[in-house]
C-alpha cells in the first residue's frame, strides 16, 4: 500500500518549504561567507540552516519515518540506503551560484519519492516569492494568498519557447535546442526552469550538465502533475533512487502535442 498524498500532508510540505525560505533571506539579506564542497561546488550557512529545519521538520512534523536523501548531508558523508520504498529528497537551497549573486533565482525543493517516482514536489522560491507544488491532487501555483492551478501547455510544432539553465549552458545543449523552431529562448536558474513548463510559460527545457536528484525531483513532480514530462534522452522517465543519486542528461517537455 502506497503513501496516502492527503491535501494536509501536501500543505505542511509547503509549508516547511516557505518556513525555509524566510530563513534563507534572512542570510540572504545579510553578509555570508562562500565555502567550497569537494566537488567545488559554492555552499553557504543559507544552505546548512535550510536543510537543518527542513530535516527536523520532516523527521518530527510530518512523522512517516521516511529516509531522507538531502544535498548537504550526502556532501557530508551520510547518505541513506533507499531503493523502490518511499524516501524523501532535498535541495535546500537549489540555485546557490543565483544566491551569491543575488539574482533571485533560487528555490527550496522538497519531493516525495515512491517507486522510483516523484509524487509530490514543492518548489518554493523565497526571494520572488513565489511557491509550486505538484501531486495527485493536481499542480498549482501560489503568489501571495493567491492560488491557482497550473497545466502545461500542448507542445507545438514551431515558436517553442525554451528556457536553459543561466549558470550551466552547454555547447550540448545548444545543440539540442538546433533541432527546434525556437521562437524564444530562457535564461533562468533553478528548478524555476521546471515551473516555467508547469506553468505553461515555456515549452521545453533540456539539460545536459551534471545534476542530482534532489536538483530534480521537486520540479519533476510540478511538471509530471501539472500534464507534461521529464525524461531521458532517450524519451525513458527520469527515476529516482539510483546508486549514487546522480541524473543522466535529461528533458522537460510540455503537454503532448494536441
Amino acid at each position: 500500500m502506497g503513501i496516502d498524498i492527503r491535501p494536509d500532508l501536501v500543505a505542511e510540505v509547503r509549508a516547511i518549504a516557505e518556513r525555509a525560505g524566510r530563513l534563507i533571506l534572512e542570510v540572504y539579506d545579510g553578509d555570508f561567507a562562500i565555502e567550497h564542497k569537494d566537488d567545488a561546488s559554492p555552499v553557504t550557512e543559507a544552505d546548512r540552516r535550510a536543510e537543518a529545519l527542513i530535516l527536523g521538520a520532516l523527521r518530527g512534523e510530518i512523522g512517516l519515518g521516511l529516509p531522507i536523501v538531502a544535498e548537504e548531508e550526502v556532501a557530508a558523508g551520510r547518505m541513506p540506503q533507499v531503493g523502490a520504498a518511499p524516501f524523501w529528497l532535498v535541495d535546500p537551497l537549489d540555485g546557490t551560484k543565483e544566491f551569491i549573486n543575488r539574482r533571485g533565482e533560487f528555490t527550496v525543493n522538497i519531493a516525495l519519492i515512491e517507486g522510483g517516482a516523484p509524487i509530490l514536489g514543492v518548489v518554493h522560491a523565497p526571494a520572488i516569492p513565489v511557491t509550486y507544488w505538484g501531486s495527485r491532487h493536481g499542480a498549482f501555483v501560489a503568489r501571495g494568498d493567491a492560488v491557482q492551478p497550473i497545466r502545461c501547455r500542448p507542445m507545438p510544432q514551431k515558436g517553442i519557447v525554451a528556457v536553459a539553465s543561466r549558470s550551466h549552458r552547454t555547447p550540448e545543449t545548444d545543440a539540442y535546442l538546433a533541432r527546434y523552431d525556437i521562437a524564444e529562448a530562457i535564461s533562468s536558474g533553478s528548478s524555476i526552469k521546471f515551473c516555467l513548463v508547469a506553468e505553461a510559460r515555456a515549452d521545453l527545457y533540456p539539460r545536459t550538465g551534471r545534476t542530482m536528484e534532489w536538483d530534480t525531483a521537486a520540479g519533476d513532480a510540478v511538471v509530471r502533475f501539472a500534464g507534461g514530462s521529464v525524461t531521458d534522452l532517450d524519451d525513458r522517465p527520469l527515476r529516482y533512487g539510483k546508486p549514487g543519486f546522480a541524473n543522466p542528461h535529461f528533458v522537460v517537455r510540455g503537454a503532448p502535442a494536441a
